[in-house]
């Protein structure tokens, strides 16, 4: 079979992006298939809070496949030893461009979960909101073929400097990042934008609720002010102390 294309995928820096203007251009509704051998990694904490009242909402229409209803076989075998020789499985090419195949689409973007790949960001979930479907392709053992990451997969994403037992895990933490900036989702539209990593790039600023006073520990003034130039004031500079103390990677 010949190669199917693949897309290149650039890094982004996460400070050189006005998120706010791509979550303008969102798209009201996304598809997102899940390929996984674990569904309900996916399925359960997808079905709570926003991400089941993005489902609700018509917003998200998610899908979660078992990669073992394409195993080869009467055991439906999925993965084999790998060449070369080495600890665990790899997940085999068949299954995989089997489940990948019916889903597809001229639009779809398939992205591969895995600790080699490009360490996910706010800006990355911008970026794949505006997409009209997202295809997450979940590994598990020691990963899948190379094959198919060279021919099928558009990028490959990896939410940090760690190795988790699955991609499933992974998969479900990007989704919610990416589907959360969908109109509706919030409530207010707003909140994805005056949020950490946003267009200043900063941290969020401390928040604060009732009491005014709690075991000795008052609100601080400027808060209950009524001022609005004031609070906005000190939130960006409580924005950039908790930056500067927190993440000085992300002032640089």
């Amino acid at each position: 079979m010949a190669p199917l294309h693949h897309l290149s995928s650039k890094s982004t820096d996460p400070l050189s992006i006005d998120t706010s203007q791509i979550i303008r251009s969102v798209s009201c509704s996304m598809q997102v298939d899940v390929i996984t051998l674990f569904p309900e990694v996916v399925t359960t904490p997808l079905a709570a809070s926003m991400m089941g009242r993005a489902q609700q909402l018509g917003a998200l229409q998610l899908t979660v496949h078992n990669l073992r209803e394409h195993g080869l076989g009467k055991h439906r075998q999925v993965d084999d030893t790998p060449y070369g020789g080495g600890p665990g499985m790899v997940l085999r090419p068949e299954p995989i461009e089997a489940a990948i195949a019916p889903i597809r689409r001229e639009d779809s973007r398939i992205i591969f979960m895995s600790p080699q790949g490009k360490r996910f960001t706010q800006a990355d979930a911008a970026r794949l909101a505006t997409h009209p479907h997202l295809i997450f392709l979940c590994g598990h053992y020691e990963g899948i073929d190379q094959r198919i990451v060279d021919t099928l997969v558009d990028e490959e994403l990896s939410i940090g400097d760690y190795v988790l037992t699955n991609g499933a895990i992974a998969a479900a933490v990007v989704i919610d990042a990416v589907v959360r900036l969908l109109p509706g989702v919030l409530g207010d539209d707003q909140s994805a934008v005056e949020e950490s990593f946003g267009p200043s790039g900063l941290l969020d600023h401390p928040h604060y609720t009732k009491p005014p006073v709690w075991n000795d520990l008052p609100v601080p003034p400027v808060l209950t002010s009524g001022d609005h130039a004031k609070v906005a004031k000190w939130r960006r500079e409580q924005a950039r102390l908790r930056t500067e103390a927190n993440r000085p990677d992300l002032l640089k």
